[in-house]
């Protein structure tokens, strides 16, 4: 089975994901080629988490702008540009 794109997983999908990715490679148990793919995905996963996060609060910081007098405009995400 593919594994989703860590763009296109949901944020708790992704730490689980990379919650499970970090035990496997602190067991020891994975040869030098699995661990190498396992970093490589636990890396992807980490940014796309981080991206992420930091979308959620450019939204949160727009919401609890009490400038009443500031102009609206639509929200874009970094994957939208």
């Amino acid at each position: 089975m593919a594994s989703k794109k860590p763009e296109n997983m949901a944020f708790e999908a992704t730490i689980e994901e990379l919650d499970t990715i970090v035990t496997n490679l602190e067991n020891g148990d994975l040869s030098l080629e699995d661990a190498l793919k396992s970093f490589e995905r636990g890396i992807s996963l980490a940014r796309a988490g981080q991206l992420k996060l930091s979308d959620a609060e450019q939204r949160v910081n727009i919401l609890l702008q009490n400038d009443d007098s500031a102009p609206l405009s639509d929200f874009n995400t970094k994957s939208e540009q």
